[in-house]
């Protein structure tokens, strides 16, 4: 991967080099899996569901985001939607919808910084 996509991706919050060890070097897979992060249908279910109030569905699409931003050491929006899923387990969805645009601005970056490198 070249110096200026790891560098993009490091400033938009990607660990890249942890995520490169969790591919096991293969640069070429890390880049194709955060291609397909970006076309996942979970961040648009999250905003439907908090417009709904519908916490359950806001909880799977979060706790499934959760596990997608951690694959691809996306540190620090892994780190938001794992307090947004502890709050909608604990009852508050309030709480977890008031995170969103704390969480939109994180998910923003990354997908800028992917479709920068992706072109």
């Amino acid at each position: 991967m070249e110096a200026w996509k790891k560098e993009q991706l490091t400033a938009a919050g990607v660990d890249v080099h942890g995520a490169l060890e969790r591919f096991m070097g293969n640069e070429a897979l890390l880049e194709r899996m955060l291609q397909r992060f970006t076309g996942d249908a979970n961040y648009a279910q999250l905003l439907a569901a908090a417009d709904k109030r519908d916490a359950e569905e806001a909880l799977r699409a979060a706790h499934t985001l959760k596990g997608m931003t951690g694959n691809l050491s996306m540190t620090a929006l892994c780190s938001l939607f794992t307090r947004q899923v502890e709050l909608l387990r604990a009852g508050d969805p309030d709480g977890a919808y008031a995170m969103l645009p704390e969480i939109t601005l994180a998910y923003e970056r990354i997908v800028g910084a992917i479709g920068a490198i992706g072109r």
